[in-house]
């Protein structure tokens, strides 16, 4: 079982401060690259993992989009997607992703932010997304870049010229990492992007694009607090299909 780190009462607290949080999808700077990413929307069936307070299933369901299932472990993110929607087109469900279990064949696109870092059965939870998907289905989806999740310790390292760089240790020893993020002893599962590109191959899935998430000299401008992320990925965006 994934371990339910946003159900802990502290955690949940301080990720409510967020700006993703709070904004939704706006508060997200990788949002806008994401969607350049997304197939049409409008008549599809969609199932978001790891859906948090529900933000991508209230956006699908504005851009068209007929019968939308989000998943989440966290009974606390799940209730606060309730109480954030009014559309019964959208259906909320508690899962686990490492043992999810979904109809073959059902979805136009199955679509994930910032979870599958946390999954250790990856490759089972791939070939589950792949065979719920139609042919010619997407799966898009965020998460950590694995140069994120190797660092030596949290944190820049300042060299006494001021230049900042980006711990990394033993990048190729995939496994589990722990980081305090919002609290102690979060379990991330660390992977190098070779993985999860080789993963997705096999299952099947054809790779339509791939992306080192970086802030826009825009978005850093608007917010300077973005220009840290201009110096290592933080993230990567992938979309694949599953061939017609």
């Amino acid at each position: 079982m994934t371990q339910n780190i946003y159900d802990d009462q502290a955690f949940f607290s301080a990720y409510a401060k967020l700006s993703r949080s709070v904004d939704g999808l706006d508060g997200a700077a990788e949002w806008p690259a994401i969607r350049k990413i997304l197939p049409p929307l409008s008549g599809r069936k969609v199932v978001d993992l790891g859906c948090g307070y529900g933000w991508f299933c209230r956006y699908v369901y504005s851009q068209g989009a007929t019968d939308i299932v989000g998943l989440d472990l966290s009974e606390r993110m799940l209730n606060r997607a309730r109480e954030l929607t009014t559309d019964e087109n959208i259906i909320y469900r508690q899962e686990d992703l490492e043992n999810l279990h979904l109809p073959q064949q059902m979805y136009h696109l199955a679509y994930s932010s910032l979870a599958l870092h946390y999954i250790k059965a990856l490759p089972s939870l791939l070939a589950t997304v792949y065979n719920a998907l139609l042919p010619g289905g997407s799966f898009v989806f965020s998460a950590e870049h694995p140069i994120y999740t190797a660092p030596k310790q949290p944190g820049w390292l300042i060299a006494d010229n001021g230049q900042k760089s980006w711990p990394v240790n033993s990048y190729q020893a995939e496994g589990d990492r722990v980081t305090n993020w919002l609290a102690d002893s979060v379990i991330k599962q660390h992977r190098t992007l070779g993985t999860y590109i080789n993963l997705l191959v096999k299952q099947g899935f054809i790779i339509t694009h791939l992306e080192e998430w970086g802030p826009t000299a825009q978005q850093i401008a608007d917010n300077p607090a973005l220009d840290e992320e201009k110096e290592r990925p933080m993230l990567f965006l992938l979309s694949a299909k599953k061939p017609e």
